[in-house]
């Protein structure tokens, strides 16, 4: 049985930082481009950082410079560096492959920003 699972969100205060991981069981990922996809309340559902299987990285210009994404593919885990947080940043966010998404979600991780 494949599955994506996260971790590794909380509650952070703004200009905090939290590293969260993506852990995939059931087959190897290594080969598939892998991103960090995020979902605010009332919002469509967004990818905020990519990286493929060579290692090269993509991110939306609203985290770009703040967070830092990686991969260790004989873990078969990626992870997500997040940096000077805002309450923007606020959403529940899930792993998934790129460019289209499996149909392998995980229940994702809620990262909070608040003061």
């Amino acid at each position: 049985q494949v599955q994506l699972v996260e971790s590794g969100g909380g509650l952070v205060q703004p200009g905090g930082s939290l590293r969260l991981s993506c852990a995939a069981s059931g087959r190897t990922f290594s080969f598939d481009g892998m991103g960090w996809y995020r979902q605010a309340p009332g919002k469509q559902r967004e990818l905020v950082a990519d990286i493929t299987s060579g290692g090269r990285r993509n991110y939306a210009d609203s985290v770009k410079g703040r967070f830092t994404i990686s991969r260790d593919n004989a873990k078969n885990t990626v992870y997500l560096q997040m940096n000077n947080l805002k309450f923007e940043d606020t959403a529940v966010y899930f792993c998934n492959t790129v460019p289209s998404a499996s149909r392998f979600w995980g229940q994702g991780t809620q990262v909070t920003v608040s003061s």
